[in-house]
C-alpha cells in the first residue's frame, strides 16, 4: 500500500522538478534577453552622445583652424606666438568644458535620445556582440566546464 503512494509521490515530485527546471530556464532566458536589450540601448546612447560631442568638437576646431589661418600674419606681426598657443588652448578648454555642461538645457539630451533610437532602428549592427548574444546553452556549457562535481560532467 505504501509502495503505491510512494510511486505516485515520486511521479509528482519528478513532474514538479521538471516544471521548476523549465520555469527557471525560461526565467533565465528572459533575464538574458532583457539585459541584452538594456546593453544595446545604453550602447546606442553612448554612440549618440559621442557623435554629438564630436559634432561640437569638430565645429569648434574647424572654425578655430579657419580663424587662426586667416589671422596668421597678424599674430606673427606682433610676434605673439605664445599668445596664439594660449588662446587656442584656452578656447579648446572652454569648448570642451562647455560641451560637458550643455546637457543641462535638455535639448542635447533629446537630440541624443532621438539619435539613439535611430541607431537602434537602422544601425543595429553597431550594437551586436562579437559572438552574438549569450544563450542558456552557452551558460550551461561554461558552468559544466567549470563545475567541480563529477556527476554533472
Amino acid at each position: 500500500m505504501g509502495f503505491i503512494f510512494s510511486k505516485s509521490m515520486n511521479d509528482r515530485l519528478k513532474a514538479q522538478q521538471e516544471f521548476m527546471v523549465m520555469n527557471s530556464r525560461l526565467q533565465l532566458e528572459r533575464q538574458l534577453l532583457m539585459q541584452n536589450q538594456m546593453r544595446e540601448r545604453q550602447t546606442a546612447m553612448q554612440i549618440a552622445w559621442t557623435r554629438e560631442f564630436l559634432k561640437y568638437f569638430g565645429t569648434f576646431f574647424g572654425l578655430a583652424a579657419v580663424g587662426l589661418t586667416t589671422g596668421y600674419e597678424f599674430y606673427f606681426q606682433i610676434e605673439n606666438v605664445l599668445g596664439l598657443f594660449f588662446y587656442h588652448a584656452g578656447s579648446s578648454f572652454c569648448i570642451i568644458t562647455g560641451s560637458y555642461f550643455y546637457p543641462v538645457t535638455a535639448q542635447r539630451l533629446i537630440r541624443c535620445q532621438s539619435e539613439a533610437e535611430n541607431i537602434l532602428d537602422t544601425q543595429s549592427t553597431l550594437l551586436e556582440l562579437p559572438k552574438g548574444p549569450i544563450t542558456y546553452e552557452d551558460l550551461e556549457k561554461m558552468r559544466r566546464s567549470q563545475s567541480k562535481f563529477f556527476i554533472e560532467k
